[in-house]
């Protein structure tokens, strides 16, 4: 097939366009190399994919709708995978609207070209911040997420709401999947594995917000690849037994899927730093700090949908996916 990846060289969006090129999809990349967090590991991301003849690089921005539309005319891709979006809760505290001109303009612009353009399947990173002020356990893609906590959670709610707008005026398939705390190699400089192991490699403290109390479904990267892959080539259809008096949020009458990609498998964030210790060979120096704005204590994922759909769960334990980690960081660093 041909994808357009936008983010393709963000953390999940490189990964993404590597493993579709080594299947033999031609891949059309659209990434902006913003300044968000280090440029230069953007590039070392996107050096693999550039030395390939199936990949396409398009250095533009989601929100210029002028030259995404040239992208989509040019390119015609048959499926889009919208990984880019402005990431990170604090960061939204911030910067508002640099939430608002990626994700929420950005995205319109994907959808326009999707609809324009005979685009087969549409998947899009949704996020399980949207479950804010939720405590019922494990989340369920059917529960109510009215509620959220952050911007950054808003916007990804909306685009979950914009897509099915599209799905049901312009019977386009779409599939929004709700990430739950990615990490492994690559991984992005903003997040906690990231962090935590460069101060305490460097003898810093580490931040530990609401105390140590935070529980998290961390997902290993290769597992949130194969199931974007999964659901990439199953496009989304309409569910025949959708009933308006008792709607499935997660379904609809229109082309409109909704997923849960987590591991079903909260960990304490403190032994999520136990495992860190142990794989560094060095203990944390921990700054205890209450819990953050724009947070939650904790995730949980039910995947129940994705398994009886897409027939896959992810299974990549903690301590394995943290040492793969590690073992990319001092690489990479030369630590």
């Amino acid at each position: 097939m041909k994808v357009l990846v936008t983010g393709s060289a963000g953390f999940i969006g490189s990964a993404l366009s590597k493993r579709l090129i080594s299947r033999g999809d031609e891949v059309i990349g659209v990434d902006n190399l913003n300044d968000y967090y280090d440029v230069a590991l953007k590039k070392a991301r996107l050096e693999p994919l550039l030395d390939s003849d199936k990949f396409t690089e398009a250095r533009i921005s989601l929100e210029d709708n002028v030259e995404m539309e040239k992208v989509f005319r040019k390119h015609a891709p048959q499926r889009v995978v919208n990984l880019a979006a402005q990431a990170g809760v604090r960061y939204s505290l911030i910067n508002p609207h640099a939430y608002i001109e990626s994700n929420l303009n950005g995205f319109i612009n994907i959808l326009e070209g999707c609809r324009h353009n005979a685009v087969e399947h549409l998947v899009y990173a949704s996020s399980s911040s949207v479950y804010g002020s939720n405590t019922k356990m494990p989340f369920s893609v059917e529960d109510n997420v009215d509620h959220p906590v952050s911007l950054y959670a808003a916007t990804k709610k909306a685009n979950e709401l914009m897509a099915h707008t599209y799905s049901h005026l312009y019977k386009l398939p779409t599939t929004g999947l709700r990430f739950f705390t990615v990490y492994g190699p690559w991984g992005r400089p903003d997040m906690a594995l990231f962090l935590f192991t460069r101060k305490i490699l460097a003898g810093e403290p580490i931040d530990v917000f609401n105390y140590g109390n935070h529980q998290r479904d961390f997902t290993y990267i290769d597992d949130i690849i194969e199931g974007v892959v999964r659901t990439l080539d199953i496009a989304a259809a309409s569910n025949p037994e959708w009933d308006g008096k008792n709607p499935d949020s997660a379904t609809s009458s229109s082309p409109y899927k909704l997923y849960n990609l987590g591991s079903n498998n909260p960990v304490e964030l403190m032994r999520y730093i136990e495992i860190l210790e142990d794989c560094l060979g060095k203990k944390a120096e921990k700054n205890l700090l209450p819990l953050q704005p724009g947070d939650v204590p904790a995730t949980f994922a039910n995947v129940d949908a994705l398994v009886n759909d897409i027939g896959y769960k992810p299974a990549t334990n903690i301590e394995e996916g943290i040492a793969n980690f590690v073992e990319w960081y001092r690489d990479y660093y030369g630590v």
